[in-house]
C-alpha cells in the first residue's frame, strides 16, 4: 500500500511512517517544519520527504492518507485529499487498527513524563528478552529510534491531545491498552481545551477502556487524577508515589537528594535499589511508574530495576549534547511550566552551586498564550541566569515574568543574539540548558560550535 503521511516529521506521525515502512508499505510525507531529529531518522528510512503541503505532491495518487493533528481545513493538502476523494484516516486511528488491535498494549499518559517513561517501560521489557515493539514521541538512546514494531507487547505514549480535525477525542482512545499509566496531570493544550475537567473528562474515557483484568498505574498523590478516579475506576489498581505517601502500594525513596540513587518498595518491602545517571525527583516517580506497570507485564522488579541501571535516557531530555572547555550544554523539550521546574531543580540537586545558564524558547501554543505566566517565574528560579526567546505568536509581556527574577533574565528575539549572549557569559564550570518543544532556530548546535570556535581562538 502507498501511504502518504501529512505532518510527518512530528514525533507520532514520524513513528508511524517507521512501522509502516517496516511493514512492508510504500511510504511517503510531507510537512512545514522539518528538523532533526525525526527528519534524520525518516531520511534513514529512505522516506521520501517533501517540503510544505502544496496539492503538487499528489502527482502519484496515494492509497491512503494519514493527515496530522497539526492540520486543518483550507490547508492545500488536505482539501486536495477531500475533493479528490482520496481515502484517508487519523494516524491514532491507523494505529489502532493495524497495530494495537493485535498486540498486548502498556499505554503511557499524563501531563509530564510521558516520553522518558515510555522509553524506560520499553528498555524494562528488552531487557527481559520480551522484545517489545513501542511508538514514543522521542527517541530513547538504547534503541536510537522512535517505533519499531515488536513481538507481543507494544509500549504506546499516549497522548491527550486532539486526534485530528475530523476527530476531536484524545488521541489515546484509539489504543485500548492492558496496562494504562496515569502519570500526572494538569493544565495543558489551551488551544484544545477550555480548563482542566474537559482533560479530566478525556482521561476519564481513557479510563473506561481498560478491562476489568487490566491494570491502572496511577500517581496517588496527584489531586487532579483522584478526582479522575472518582468518576469510576472498573480496573486494578496500582498507586505508586514517594516513601513518605501512605496508601501507595509502590514506593520510591530517594536516598540521597539528587536522586542518582533510589529505593524502590512494594507494601513497605525492599525491592531493590538503584544507582544512574538521571536526577530528579520526577524521573525517581517516572522509574517507580515504569517497573510498577512492567510488575503488571509479568516482569520482576529486581530484573526491571537492573534495565534502569542501564537505562540511557532519551535525545532531548535533559541530554548532554556537548562538553567544551568545561562547559556542559544540555537539549531539553520543555514544554510546560512544571516540566520546566522539575527538571532545573533536579539539576541544580546534581550540580550544587555551579551555575546554571537557561535559554528558553516557549514555543507551544500553551506556553505562547498567558495561561502559564504567573507560574513561569517560580519555574525558573533554580536557573542563575535566562535568555528567553521572544516571538510576535507570544500573548504576554516577556519583562512580566524576567522582572520577577531579579535582574537575571534577557529577552532575545533573534536566536542569533542569544546565542552570542550565551557565548560571552558562559564560563568553566557552567551547566547551560536549552528548552524547547521545537527546533529553536538549531541555538543549542550553534552554542556549541560558537564556543567551540572561541575556545580555538584563544588557544590559537
Amino acid at each position: 500500500m502507498k501511504i502518504h503521511i501529512l505532518g510527518i516529521c512530528g514525533t507520532f506521525m514520524g513513528g508511524l511512517a517507521a512501522l509502516a515502512r517496516a511493514d512492508g508499505h510504500s511510504v511517503t510525507g510531507a510537512d512545514e517544519n522539518v528538523y532533526p531529529p525525526m527528519s534524520t531518522q525518516l531520511e534513514s528510512l529512505g522516506i521520501e520527504l517533501t517540503e510544505g503541503y502544496a496539492a503538487d505532491q499528489f502527482k502519484t495518487r496515494p492509497d491512503l492518507v494519514l493527515i496530522g493533528n497539526a492540520l486543518s481545513r483550507s490547508n492545500p493538502a488536505v482539501e486536495h485529499v477531500l475533493n479528490e476523494q482520496i481515502p484517508y484516516t487519523s494516524g491514532p486511528r491507523w494505529l489502532g487498527e493495524n497495530y494495537l488491535n493485535q498486540r498486548r498494549v502498556l499505554a503511557v499518559a499524563g501531563t509530564h513524563g510521558k516520553t522518558t517513561t515510555s522509553s524506560m517501560l520499553a528498555w524494562i521489557l528488552e531487557f527481559a528478552g520480551l522484545q517489545p515493539g513501542f511508538l514514543i514521541g522521542g527517541i530513547p538512546n538504547n534503541f536510537g529510534l522512535s517505533a519499531r514494531t515488536g513481538a507481543d507487547w507494544f509500549v504506546v505514549e499516549a497522548d491527550e491531545y486532539d486526534t485530528a480535525f475530523f476527530d476531536k477525542r484524545a488521541k489515546f482512545i484509539h489504543y485500548r491498552p492492558e496496562i494504562t499509566i496515569l502519570n500526572n496531570l494538569e493544565f495543558d493544550h489551551a488551544d484544545i481545551y477550555p480548563d482542566l475537567k474537559s482533560i479530566q473528562t478525556q482521561f476519564h474515557h481513557l479510563i473506561r477502556t481498560v478491562p476489568g483484568n487490566g491494570t491502572l498505574v496511577v500517581n496517588g498523590g496527584d489531586q487532579a487524577l483522584k478526582e479522575v478516579l472518582e468518576m469510576g475506576c472498573w480496573s486494578q489498581l496500582q498507586p505508586f508515589g514517594f516513601n513518605d505517601q501512605d496508601g501507595m502500594a509502590w514506593q520510591v525513596a530517594l536516598t540521597e537528594p539528587s536522586g542518582h540513587q533510589l529505593e524502590f518498595l512494594h507494601n513497605e518491602q525492599s525491592l531493590g535499589t538503584l544507582s544512574w545517571d538521571l536526577s530528579g525527583r520526577h524521573n525517581a516517580l517516572n522509574a517507580l511508574a515504569a517497573v510498577t506497570a512492567a510488575s503488571a507485564a509479568g516482569i520482576e522488579p529486581s530484573a526491571a530495576i537492573a534495565a534502569l541501571a542501564e537505562f540511557k535516557g532519551v535525545k532531548r531530555r535533559m541530554e548532554l549534547i556537548a562538553e567544551v572547555n568545561d562547559i556542559r550544554i544540555y537539549d531539553d523539550f520543555a514544554h510546560h511550566p512544571t516540566a520546566i521546574r522539575l527538571t532545573l531543580e533536579g539539576l541544580r540537586r546534581s550540580v550544587g552551586n555551579a551555575r546554571i545558564l537557561l535559554a528558553l524558547e516557549p514555543a507551544s501554543n500553551t506556553m505562547r498564550g498567558s495561561h502559564h505566566v504567573d507560574d513561569l517565574p517560580h519555574a525558573l528560579t533554580a536557573a542563575d541566569h535566562v535568555w528567553l526567546k521572544t516571538s510576535d505568536a507570544m500573548d504576554w509581556n516577556p519583562h512580566d515574568v524576567l522582572g520577577k527574577l531579579e535582574g537575571s533574565g534577557k529577552p532575545r528575539s533573534q536566536v542569533e543574539n542569544l546565542v552570542n549572549d550565551l557565548v560571552e557569559a558562559a564560563r568553566p564550570g557552567d551547566h547551560v540548558v536549552f528548552m524547547s518543544n521545537q527546533g529553536f532556530g538549531n541555538a543549542s548546535q550553534r552554542f556549541v560550535d560558537a564556543l567551540t570556535e572561541r575556545n580555538a581562538a584563544r588557544m590559537g
